[in-house]
């Protein structure tokens, strides 16, 4: 009996542990699977988070190559805004210049006719009055002339220059001021095509009469055009460059996916929204490539037309998600323009203007000083005349002086002698004519040391 109770208690432990260890081993296998599942899952989000970071590696490389871009037009405008300022102060220089000569030719002439005009004696003064005057007022005249122009032409640039200090200013401002309003209506417009045209055109109209630019003048809107095939086109705005030379804009861009971009806040309606957004543009600039605006303008057109977006969140955010827009734009002679980068394309177009009309003034100013200097070289060959005239004339009296008074048996002295021997005057001759006249002394003589500063002013 102790035996078989050994025999069965060792059996019975032997059940338990072999119990013990099928539990154990069931607890470490649904571990181990526990284990597998959850590495399974942790791999896959990791392959997500990867996933993730290529995307925002994506996006990161997209507005590096925007601000590049960006970078490289900001450097290009600034180096034509130098060049610019640099023609500009060589302009003022001279102008300075010509201020200057003029000036001492002014002062110049002026005291050369005192100086003539007082030494001369009254006799020939008033003989030649006339005839000098009418040689002096048109030079004076053209003299006032062109000082008004250049000293006109002076103030206007300085005007310019300050006004264009106080636009650059204020052209930050306006920037803000108008994404501000154009973020709150792309919130209040629900949709409609219609009002978001209206309200591209009414911002793109506030940009051109904030850029300096006459409407009528430099830019026309709504202006209606016709192909070969007799296809009627109305192109936004058409603005004129110097030279002859017209550039389209159009601002027909839907914002439709965008207004549901900005309003979502869930995560896959926003990508989306903004993928149809891109779309949309892309099909815009398909469509107007298929119009070919720039040939409708024959041989004053440019290679390309300006596609105007009128939100700029809209053109930044389609610009980062779809970069391929540009070289697609590009590719169907397209430019792409947000209200900030379409501000200063306009504005370098306004200082083209200023800059080819201060050419046209400089070229009126040399044309207005080639004409002053032939009246000048007119003026000297009559001043020499008239001095080649007075000398004549003043040979002429001292040789008449000499034949009346001072030569070797002279009208004087005869005279003189009739009444030494009786003859019966009224009156005397002049004691000095006399006196002459009997030393024999030449005048002429006496005359020419007292004019030796006009012998001076005759050789100037």
């Amino acid at each position: 009996m102790l035996t078989v109770n050994h025999l069965l208690l060792l059996l019975a432990f032997e059940s338990a542990l072999l119990l013990l260890v099928v539990i154990i081993f069931m607890r470490l296998k649904n571990k181990n699977t526990e284990l597998s599942i959850n590495l399974q899952l942790n791999e896959q989000s990791l392959g997500f988070q990867q996933q993730q970071a290529v995307q925002y590696n994506e996006k990161i490389d997209s507005q590096t190559i925007l601000i590049d871009s960006l970078q490289r037009q900001n450097q290009k405008i600034t180096a034509r805004v130098r060049e610019s300022e640099l023609r500009q102060q060589a302009g003022e220089q001279r102008l300075r210049d010509q201020q200057d000569n003029e000036e001492k030719l002014s002062n110049q002439f002026e005291l050369l006719s005192q100086r003539i005009f007082s030494e001369k004696s009254e006799q020939f003064k008033n003989v030649n009055q006339e005839s000098l005057q009418q040689l002096l007022s048109p030079l004076q005249l053209q003299i006032e002339g062109f000082k008004k122009q250049v000293t006109q032409c002076y103030i206007d640039e300085s005007k310019e220059r300050y006004n264009l200090q106080s636009e650059i200013k204020k052209l930050a401002n306006i920037n803000l001021l108008m994404q501000q309003e154009t973020l709150n209506l792309t919130n209040a417009l629900k949709g409609d095509n219609k009002q978001q045209g209206n309200w591209g055109e009414i911002v793109l109209q506030r940009i051109l009469e904030n850029s300096g630019l006459r409407e009528g003048h430099e830019y026309e809107t709504q202006k209606h055009y016709k192909n070969e095939q007799g296809q009627r086109f109305l192109p936004d705005v058409i603005v004129h460059l110097p030279q002859q030379k017209d550039i389209i804009i159009d601002s027909k861009v839907s914002l439709v996916a965008y207004e549901r971009f900005f309003n979502s806040d869930d995560v896959t309606e926003q990508k989306q929204a903004i993928s149809a957004h891109c779309a949309s543009i892309r099909q815009h600039i398909k469509s107007l490539g298929k119009k070919d605006y720039q040939n409708l303008l024959g041989a004053n057109r440019l290679d390309y037309v300006l596609l105007f977006v009128a939100v700029e969140p809209a053109f930044i955010v389609a610009i980062e998600h779809d970069p391929e827009l540009v070289k697609l734009a590009l590719d169907n002679n397209i430019l792409l323009a947000s209200p900030t980068n379409l501000m200063i394309a306009l504005r370098t177009i306004e200082n083209l203007w200023r800059f080819d009309q201060q050419h046209k003034n400089g070229r009126h100013i040399a044309a207005q000083a080639s004409k002053l200097y032939d009246k000048l070289r007119l003026f000297s060959h009559n001043m020499l005349d008239v001095g080649q005239s007075l000398g004549k004339a003043q040979d002429s009296y001292d040789h008449a002086l000499k034949q009346l008074s001072t030569g070797r048996g002279n009208v004087i002295a005869q005279a003189e002698a009739l009444r030494q021997m009786g003859v019966v005057v009224n009156k005397p001759l002049p004691e000095s004519l006399v006196t002459n006249a009997g030393s024999g002394v030449s005048l002429s003589e006496a005359t020419h040391a007292i004019t030796d500063s006009e012998i001076e002013i005759k050789t100037l």
